[in-house]
Formats: structure tokens, C-alpha cells, sequence
């Protein structure tokens, strides 16, 4: 499909005008192919045209800030929640230079970014304008996809029924309901990477980086090489990072899974507390990548230098203590 037949197409879905048989099987052929960049494209320009936004509130004198996502397609390996945390440090260090408007949902592995967030005491449902306070309070923000994307849940059943990634795994993270345009995306293939950094490119990202590691994780990652699409503008540029010349030590997937909730949340606490070994870094690295795309770092070594530094010196725990009281007001 050219991209305005897509736009069309999807505008329809999401204004719950296609019967449920139709849907799946737009979504299985998709499935089956692989969508292109143009349908993609057009699919996420319906997907947001159909979102609830959230309202930054800024002063119409304050000079605009740049707005970073961290969220990933999933379909990897479930390691725990590398990006979620990965946020909180990159705010803490960031410190009012970025608002991170992290976007998530609920996991089939019942341990996604809203179930680890709410076990630790967020308020996951606040609403869009709660999520704006929170945003210029304290910097980082929770958007709860069900919450934002209404229409999404036209296709609910064509996906449950598929029981399979869809096109919707790679719309989600180009579709931050506070208008991010600058990302951190992980996917768990180079081919998925490719096209969606082409797709950002095309729906104006100012900068970002879309990664996979060599040993199919859907993050940067220090048990493998990572190969990463930077993008710019128009502009997609491949590049490798290994973390191993950033000086971290090789680490493997075993020691990086949470099976459970519960050791998942354990993980985040020890993470934020400061606790070092390889769960920490592959943090550090991840949040060092987010402040790179962000303007914050100038390159990947600042970067750890600063994702250290928020965690040794507290402001990350810091900072969620500070988000989950936002959150409820």
C-alpha cells in the first residue's frame, strides 16, 4: 500500500469502521510479509492522528525541551525492565535538560513496564494532564498505551486471536502520546531496526537511535556487539557499539533475566539503589545512549559518565520517589 491508502486504511481501523474478520486478516497478511515503510509510516500517522495527547502546559516564553522515548517493540528474550529504568536514570541525570515521556504497557509476561511501575508504587493511569505536571515537576512521565490510543482496541481482538507479533509492536514506539522526537528504540532484529529508523526519519525524529544486539536482545546490551541505526533529520546512519570498549565487562543473557515480577521489581530497586554489577550496567549503557540522543551527552563515554553519577549519587531513587508522589496528585 502507497502510504495515504494506509493512513486510510488504518484511520478506519481506529475509528472502528472495519469488522473484526477484516482486521485480522490485514493484520496476519501484514504479519505474513512484513509491512513496508510506507505502510508503517502511514499506519503511524493514523495511529497518532487518533491519540490522546498529553499537554505539556509550558510557559509561552520557556524555550521548548527536547521530549525522549524509551520504548521498545519487545519480542526479544525477556531480560527485566532495561528500559523502563533506563528512563528514571536518564531524567536523574539529565536533570531538567530532557523530559522523558516513557511510553509502555502491560506485558503477556506480566511483567512489562506498567505492571514494574505500578508494583513500585506508580500511579499508572494518571491522566494526561497529571502526566504534563509530572513531566515539568520532575521530568519523566507514564503513558499507559491503552489510555492514550482509544482506537487500538478496534484490532484487540484480530491480536489476541493472531497470538502473534503485529504491525502494532512496531507502531507503539512511534507513537508517544507526548509527541517525543527524540528516541531510544530497541527491536529484536536488524531488520526491524532498519525500517524503523527509516520510519522515524520520514515522521520528523530530530534524533535517535534504534539498536539490537548480535544475540537478538531488544536493547544495547553488554553479553553481545549492538548494532545501532542513528538518525538524524532525514539522515539513518548504521553503527556498531560494543560495550566492551566503553569499559564494561561482558556479561551474559542469564545474568540479566528476572523470571518474576517480584525479582523484576527487586532488580529495579537494586539498580536505583546504586548496587553495581552487570544488571546496573547494561542500565548505564542504555540510559548513556538516551542522553546521547537527547543532547545531553556528547557521546557515549559522557553519557556512562552521567548515568553513573545519577545513580552513585542518588538522584535516580531520588527521582522516582519524586514521580510516584507527582503521579498521584
Amino acid at each position: 500500500m502507497s502510504e495515504p491508502l494506509a493512513f486510510a486504511l488504518f484511520d478506519a481501523v481506529f475509528s472502528g469502521l472495519v469488522p473484526d474478520p477484516q482486521v485480522f486478516n490485514l493484520l496476519r497478511s501484514l504479519a505474513h510479509r512484513g509491512p513496508t515503510i510506507d505502510e508503517l509510516v502511514g499506519a503511524a500517522r493514523a495511529m497518532r492522528r487518533h491519540a490522546t495527547p498529553v499537554p505539556l502546559g509550558l510557559a509561552a516564553n520557556a524555550a521548548p525541551l527536547p521530549i525522549l522515548d524509551t520504548c521498545g517493540t519487545g519480542g526479544a528474550p525477556k531480560l527485566f525492565n532495561v528500559s523502563t529504568i533506563g528512563a528514571i536514570v536518564t531524567a536523574s541525570a539529565a536533570n531538567g535538560r530532557v523530559l522523558v515521556a516513557k511510553h509502555g504497557n502491560r506485558s503477556r509476561t506480566g511483567r512489562g513496564s506498567a505492571e514494574l511501575l505500578e508494583t513500585l508504587g506508580l500511579n499508572i493511569h494518571a491522566s494526561p494532564e497529571t502526566q504534563g505536571r509530572c513531566l515539568r515537576e520532575v521530568g519523566i512521565c507514564f503513558s499507559f498505551a491503552p489510555d492514550h490510543h482509544p482506537g487500538a482496541r478496534h484490532a484487540a481482538a484480530a491480536r489476541k486471536a493472531l497470538g502473534t507479533p503485529t504491525i502494532f509492536n512496531l507502531l507503539g514506539p512511534l507513537c508517544n502520546p507526548a509527541g517525543a522526537t527524540r528516541q531510544l528504540i530497541g527491536t529484536y532484529s536488524e531488520h526491524n531496526a532498519a525500517l524503523l529508523a527509516a520510519a522515524l526519519a520520514r515522521l520528523g525524529a530530530e534524533h535517535a537511535m534504534v539498536v539490537t544486539s548480535r544475540d537478538g536482545l531488544d536493547e544495547l546490551t553488554t553479553t553481545a556487539p549492538n548494532l545501532t541505526f542513528h538518525v538524524g533529520g532525514a539522515r539513518v546512519e548504521p553503527r556498531e557499539i560494543d560495550a566492551k570498549t566503553l569499559g564494561f565487562a561482558p556479561a551474559t543473557i542469564a545474568t540479566l533475566q528476572a523470571d518474576t515480577l517480584e525479582s523484576a521489581t527487586r532488580v529495579a530497586r537494586e539498580v536505583l539503589n546504586g548496587h553495581p554489577g552487570p544488571t546496573t550496567d547494561i542500565v548505564v549503557l542504555n540510559a548513556a545512549a538516551s542522553l546521547l540522543v537527547s543532547g545531553v551527552a556528547t557521546d557515549m563515554a559522557e553519557g556512562v559518565s552521567q548515568a553513573r553519577e545519577a545513580l552513585a549519587s542518588g538522584r535516580a531513587r531520588q527521582t522516582l520517589d519524586r514521580w510516584i508522589i507527582a503521579a498521584k496528585a
